[in-house]
This record gives structure tokens, C-alpha cells and sequence, in this order.
């Protein structure tokens, strides 16, 4: 009569070497493999291999296991065994009607089960994108930044995926837009010098610094650098006290013993790009602020030297636990824009 697979199981001879690093290093080199984005046939054999020896863990039982995948409980059997053989260890406590898991057993399966985690994330963002581009994508933004240097990014983006829905939300500050994509309300986030958030990750960021901004034929528009005292005997346009940029430009009025006199004080960067061109005046922003119309030949930067220690970091966010396969090719585009813009 026939043992039962538990019985052949039980009645396995296993080496009882100590595990070293050199014993572990390449099972762990091996298995890693599960998490990435191959999923040829070495990596799904991992992947049976993992759920075989998850589900008799929790189940107790290589016949039970063998029920719940649909597989010989002898592959099971034959599989663990072999694992067990490589690590040079036993990895289940054998018990007569019931198998545990050992504490080596115990230290697997919590990277097993991560594994695996993982591996079913992977799946479902190659999934996302094979050829289906379908979606929906929120991304949470600036004023400046909505009407200037997102608009061409988002033009390159939906020609390459039309099925794919884009809400673009406008936020007052960079505290908005972190809560917006801490929360999941924006599935990304882009903004000016945010907060360190651990519920958040930095995806991108690029730095730039501020300079005067003018109209192409202003009278200092061709100049290599200006000083602040050149700007004081032309119409200023500024930021007002909410803005990000304002402590910077108060700070460098203040060093250079300069009286801050703005015919304008907006929180609106489109109002001051429109006064600057449009007033002969002079206004201070970063390259990212006027892209659009310095590529169009409608605004000019030039470098002021009070000013070559203070930028603004352009950042690129999203959750911490991870976005959407197709929210990340979005992420790739928009990374690229904030790497082209900086002069």
C-alpha cells in the first residue's frame, strides 16, 4: 500500500548544515527575481514555488495545500524538499499531523509573503499596460505651473494614450498639494520646495534660480546679469507676502540696502508674466515660471547676481505606497519637462 505524501514527506533525510551567508546569498539573488517585472517561465516557477510553501503554512497540511492550488501534493513535496536540501535546512517542523514552520521557516515566509505582495502589484501594472492604457489620473498643481509648463507635457501625454481621463487641480500652496496626494485625492503632485511627508515620495526634482524677468526688448533684457539696483528705475511686478518666492526676494532688497517699492503685488504669476510684458516692467521669477513664453520669444531671463544663492526646487510627488502603472509613465513625462526647462 501506498505511503501518503505526508508520510514520504516526514520520512525525508535533511542535512543539518548551519546556514551562512554564502549558503543564503544565492537563494536570495535567485528569489528576488519574483519581484521584478519578468515573468518568464524561471520567474513564475519561483512564483509556484512561494505559494506552495505559503499555503502549507498556513494550512498545516501539503495534501490541504495541494487541494487549494490544484496540484499533486508529491510536487509540492518534491519542491520544498529541494529547497530545503539547497538552504541546508529544514524550513517545517514535521509534527504527526501537522507541519510548522520552523525559525528558519518562520524568517522565509515573512519574505515569501512579501514577495508575493509584490509580484501581484507588478502583474497588475504590466497588466495596465498591455496596450489598454484605460485611466483616470489626477494630478494636483499650481496656477503658475498649470498654465505654463504642464500644458505641452499633457499634450505629449494624451496623444500617446487618448483613453486615458486627466483632471488637472489647481492649488493656492505646496501644503494643498501634499495633503491632495497624502490622502488620494491627486494621484501626483507638483509644486515648489514641499515639505518632507513620509506618507509621500519624491519622484523628481530640478532646481532653478530666480532671475529678473522682462519683456525681450526691455532695456536690460540683453544683458549676461543685472543687479538689483539696475531693476529700482523700472516698474516692478512682485510676488506678494503668500508667495514662496517673496521671503527670497525681501532677503536680497534687505542685503543690498534697497527699498522694495512694487507698482504691483500679486499672488497671481500669470499677472505678473501679462505686467511684465506688457509694462515695460520687471518682475522675478524662475525659468520654470515663464517656459512657455521665453520659448515663444515673449519674455526674456536674465541671472541677478543677489540672487545666484536663492532657487526654488521644482518637486514631483506621489504617494508613498506607490501610483498607477499609467500614472508613472505620466511621471516619466513630466520629469523629462522639469530636466529640459532648467537653462
Amino acid at each position: 500500500m501506498r505511503r501518503p505524501p505526508t508520510e514520504d514527506f516526514a520520512r525525508a533525510s535533511i542535512a543539518s548544515k548551519r546556514l551562512d551567508s554564502a549558503t543564503l546569498l544565492p537563494f536570495r539573488q535567485r528569489h528576488a527575481m519574483v519581484a521584478v517585472a519578468s515573468f518568464g517561465s524561471v520567474t513564475m516557477l519561483h512564483s509556484r514555488l512561494l505559494s506552495y510553501i505559503d499555503e502549507v503554512a498556513r494550512t498545516g497540511s501539503i495534501r490541504k495545500a495541494a487541494n487549494h492550488l490544484n496540484v499533486a501534493a508529491s510536487a509540492i513535496s518534491r519542491q520544498i524538499l529541494a529547497l530545503e536540501t539547497q538552504l541546508g535546512t529544514p524550513i517545517f517542523q514535521r509534527l504527526p499531523k501537522k507541519l510548522i514552520l520552523t525559525a528558519a521557516g518562520e524568517v522565509l515566509i515573512g519574505h515569501i509573503r512579501q514577495t508575493l505582495k509584490e509580484l501581484t502589484r507588478a502583474q497588475a501594472k504590466i497588466e495596465e499596460l498591455k496596450g489598454l492604457r484605460r485611466g483616470e489620473i489626477t494630478v494636483a498643481m499650481m496656477s503658475g505651473l498649470a498654465s505654463n509648463l504642464v500644458p505641452g507635457t499633457v499634450k505629449e501625454f494624451r496623444l500617446a494614450n487618448p483613453r486615458v481621463k486627466l483632471n488637472l487641480t489647481l492649488f493656492n500652496t505646496g501644503t494643498e498639494i501634499q495633503s491632495a496626494v497624502a490622502n488620494g485625492e491627486a494621484d501626483l503632485g507638483i509644486g515648489f520646495d514641499f515639505a518632507k511627508d513620509a506618507n509621500l515620495k519624491l519622484l523628481a526634482r530640478a532646481v532653478a534660480k530666480l532671475g529678473g524677468v522682462m519683456a525681450p526688448d526691455h532695456p536690460l533684457a540683453k544683458r549676461a546679469s543685472i543687479r538689483l539696483n539696475d531693476c529700482v528705475d523700472y516698474p516692478i511686478i512682485i510676488a506678494d507676502t503668500s508667495s514662496a518666492i517673496r521671503p527670497y526676494l525681501d532677503a536680497a532688497f534687505t542685503r543690498a540696502a534697497l527699498d522694495l517699492r512694487p507698482i504691483i503685488e500679486t499672488n497671481s504669476i500669470e499677472i505678473m508674466r501679462h505686467a511684465a510684458i506688457l509694462d515695460n516692467g520687471i518682475t522675478f521669477l524662475t525659468p520654470f515660471d515663464i517656459e512657455f513664453e521665453r520659448r515663444a520669444g515673449r519674455l526674456a531671463y536674465v541671472p541677478v547676481r543677489e540672487l545666484t544663492n536663492d532657487a526654488q526646487a521644482l518637486m514631483l510627488i506621489g504617494h508613498e505606497r506607490g501610483t498607477s502603472a499609467i500614472a508613472s509613465v505620466l511621471a516619466e513625462m513630466l520629469k523629462a519637462m522639469m530636466q529640459d526647462t532648467i537653462l
